[in-house]
């Protein structure tokens, strides 16, 4: 049985967790339902949670200033928010669990089946959100974390030379040739590096853009990147190329 602890300033919000919970995730209890932040950082102290359901924005102490009262989180982490699409992003790049309100019932079991691995986050995780949420676009991450069995894996954007599907799944391909396989789609990484001068220009690869060397136009038309590997382009995504170099 895994204990639980509700922290959200929106009483009707916490009761339908609560209810939610009994009804998809019967191995977990509820031990506490708080509906304010120093409320909720007495009952994690005091009832050493397996599992904490979080809120961000919080009046007198938002829950990243609570986990910082906490210091070492010994617990599994999610976020329950109201945030927007901007916000989905910030998560997934920072590897962090989160749930979207309304909270649908199937996402809820997913959470808790995670939290079941104990998952525990990792510090510089909660920076990466907190800087993704709160900075400004001129000082973006300079790291993405990429979660594994055991835990995550932060490496710096600027070494990612390039991004391959394989099914589900994608492998991250490093400037010192070691891999990072990540239980995501293409799609998902490109949702979240798109914005970070990567390009989709086949449905199997992301590519940096600052590791082209080379584009070689003829029946089959295909990138070199700064390691020597071939990418091939894709018909429909020259023209992408095209408004990203101004060139072709």
């Amino acid at each position: 049985m895994l204990k639980a602890v509700i922290i959200d300033d929106e009483p009707d919000c916490v009761k339908l967790l609560a209810l939610q919970l009994k009804m998809y995730c019967p191995q977990v209890q509820v031990v506490a339902e708080c509906t304010e932040s120093h409320e909720g950082l007495g009952k994690i102290t005091e009832l050493h949670p397996d599992i904490v359901f979080l809120d961000i924005e919080m009046p007198q102490m938002n829950g990243f200033q609570l986990l910082e009262k906490i210091g070492h989180i010994n617990f599994s982490l999610v976020f329950v928010t109201a945030y927007d699409q901007f916000a989905v992003k910030a998560f997934r790049f920072s590897a962090l669990d989160y749930l979207l309100k309304p909270i649908d019932g199937k996402d809820l079991k997913v959470a808790v089946e995670k939290a079941e691995n104990r998952k525990w986050p990792d510090k510089q995780q909660l920076n990466l959100l907190k800087h993704q949420l709160h900075g400004s676009e001129k000082s973006l991450p300079e790291k993405i974390a990429l979660p594994f069995q055991n835990g995550v894996t932060f490496v710096e954007i600027k070494n990612v030379i390039y991004c391959e599907s394989d099914n589900n799944y994608t492998r991250f391909n490093m400037l010192d040739g070691h891999q990072h396989t990540v239980a995501k789609t293409l799609g998902d990484i490109q949702e979240v590096l798109e914005e970070r001068n990567f390009l989709r220009v086949h449905r199997q690869y992301l590519v940096n853009l600052d590791h082209i060397k080379k584009y070689v136009r003829g029946d089959g038309n295909y990138l070199i990147l700064s390691t020597n590997k071939n990418i091939p382009v894709a018909r429909n995504q020259k023209d992408r190329l095209i408004e990203k170099f101004g060139w072709l």
